[in-house]
């Protein structure tokens, strides 16, 4: 008890670990884990898992909404893929921040998600390291994806080298598609290419409403990029890192979040009417796009309202996920 007492304590104390619930780092006997296994788990940024797990579980629901019995296996694959993909992402963008400096000048960031993991800021790993890891964690995820090739065929392999491409160009050159304004065109369809691939793992086939659940999810995570970006906005402009938020000036980045949002509401009606939802299915699209009017204003107040506008965005994505893969199976 004494250990983990201890190890509570820290945690509580020290700003680099107060964002991770400490049950994740005690294990069935209550040791924590070691040192180097939380630095390197906290440096693929875990609070935005859920985002890796929303697109597998959507496309597998509209996979199946057309009759196909569940296929566990690539489903499981699918889930174990994105999550390397998305974690190597994460931690080569931290490399890439690294590299341009944006990180290192972020001193407005609302951690833990704005500014980067700060693992390499903080000294718990260095830049090599964190490229080495970044590296084998995209790795992981190519492995995971060349068994579903073997089993599924090469039309997987596309999904795989354009997410594999877009981890890597959204920021190293000489791509550094985040700092050219493309970097939310990318995470939209870095984010939404997992739903289609994943609907057609359990289909075989390319539907409509599966692509536009795509597009429907691509435009959440854009919105969270979006939203993220406006704390961090004085850091990126002074390292060069021309975001979409920096191009188009603060104030516009709340217009900007609305539509994006307004326009996943309105590919989610176009689902529910081309899958001949009953009248009540309109309800959910309405809500998010309240919800979005709701943090739009926030984002342009204190670190407090950003905050606030930051967790109504991600719940709308994990929502609104929620709510497509129950509509597909009903």
């Amino acid at each position: 008890m004494l250990v983990k007492d201890a190890f509570m304590a820290n945690l509580v104390h020290d700003p680099r670990l107060i964002h991770v619930n400490a049950v994740l780092f005690l294990d069935s006997h209550h040791r924590p884990m070691s040192p180097l296994i939380r630095r390197l788990f906290l440096a693929t940024r875990p609070m935005f898992f859920p985002a890796s797990a929303v697109p597998v579980a959507v496309g597998t629901a509209w996979g199946l909404r057309d009759g196909a019995p569940l296929s566990p296996v690539p489903l499981l694959l699918a889930l174990v893929g994105m999550a390397c993909l998305h974690a190597g992402a994460n931690v080569i963008n931290d490399v890439g921040d690294a590299l341009n400096g944006s990180d290192r000048l972020n001193t407005d960031r609302i951690p833990p998600f704005t500014g980067g993991s700060r693992v390499i800021q903080d000294g718990l790993l260095g830049l090599r390291a964190m490229a080495l890891w970044g590296c084998v964690l995209l790795l992981a995820g190519a492995a995971v994806g060349g068994s579903l090739v073997a089993s599924k065929g090469l039309t997987i392999l596309v999904f795989g080298l354009v997410g594999g491409g877009l981890a890597l160009a959204y920021s190293l050159p000489p791509f550094s598609l985040a700092s050219r304004g493309l970097g939310e065109a990318a995470v939209a369809l870095g984010f939404g290419l997992p739903v289609a691939a994943s609907a057609w793992l359990q289909s075989g086939t390319f539907s409509l409403v599966a692509i536009l659940a795509a597009a429907t999810v691509g435009c959440w995570t854009a919105a969270i990029l979006i939203c993220n970006e406006v704390p961090d906005i004085k850091a990126d402009e002074a390292a060069g890192k021309r975001t979409l938020v920096v191009r188009m000036g603060a104030k516009s980045a709340p217009s900007i979040y609305v539509a994006v949002q307004a326009l996943a509401s309105a590919l989610m009606l176009a689902q529910g009417w081309l899958s001949e939802m009953p009248p009540w299915a309109t309800v959910p699209p309405l809500l998010t796009v309240l919800a979005a009017l709701a943090a739009a204003p926030l984002m342009m107040g204190g670190r407090g309202s950003q905050l606030a506008a930051i967790r109504v965005t991600l719940a709308i994505h994990l929502l609104g996920g929620i709510w497509l893969t129950a509509a597909a199976l009903v």
